[in-house]
């Protein structure tokens, strides 16, 4: 199976039907058999394409998209979605279009606080994303990594957060940079991956990779 068709039936069914398809349903549309849609998930899954739920092989995760509720809630018209993290919400945004709303908590514990983005443009900008986890460390538990990729108000917030809850603190960007960051959600080789981090002033340790081999 194709890996790109593939995930892009997935990141549709999520943007289309608010939900990802079922093992039955990826095998009915490539006209298969579901051993053979399963073998193709975790396929996929090893490219990184989709996390999957361990006993079952239905996707739990299509970045930017979650298959199961977090505190990131993005809304375009009478469609909802959970955003894995406040990066992935950005990108759900990008993918809905016209108007869409995140709501989620500062931290995911304080303030209730929105952000609105218009065709194509972010409105809110007066937040910061936190990035704890380092890019290469990112697959270790991609699920960990995106729950604490978390909007705040500025970064006093997130040193406070950090001490709080005993999270080390990473790097501190303006959601406008992320905003114009979060556009692409192909998947990227390292090589890829590191070029676009460098084309958009994401620098410093959070954000280093090695780029020889691999996928992000």
């Amino acid at each position: 199976m194709n890996h790109s068709s593939f995930h892009e039936f997935i990141i549709s069914s999520f943007l289309n039907t608010q939900r990802p398809p079922t093992v039955n349903e990826v095998a009915a549309h490539f006209n298969t058999d579901t051993s053979t849609a399963r073998k193709d998930l975790r396929s996929l899954a090893d490219y990184h394409g989709v996390v999957l739920h361990p006993k079952s092989d239905e996707v739990w995760v299509a970045h930017p998209f979650s298959a199961s509720p977090t505190t990131c809630v993005v809304s375009a018209g009478d469609r909802k979605w959970w955003g894995n993290c406040a990066w992935c919400s950005l990108g759900v945004m990008k993918l809905a279009g016209g108007t869409a709303v995140l709501k989620t908590r500062t931290g995911a514990i304080g303030d209730e606080v929105s952000v609105t983005a218009r065709d194509g443009r972010s409105v809110d900008t007066d937040f910061v994303i936190h990035f704890p986890v380092p890019m290469s460390k990112c697959w270790d538990n991609v699920v960990y990594t995106c729950s604490v990729q978390l909007l705040f108000r500025d970064e006093a917030e997130v040193d406070e957060w950090c001490a709080v809850r005993g999270v080390p603190k990473g790097d501190v960007r303006p959601i406008q940079q992320i905003w114009d960051f979060a556009a692409d959600w192909t998947k990227w080789s390292l090589r890829e991956a590191k070029e676009i981090f460098d084309r958009h002033g994401l620098d410093g340790p959070i954000w280093a990779v090695e780029h020889d081999a691999g996928r992000f």
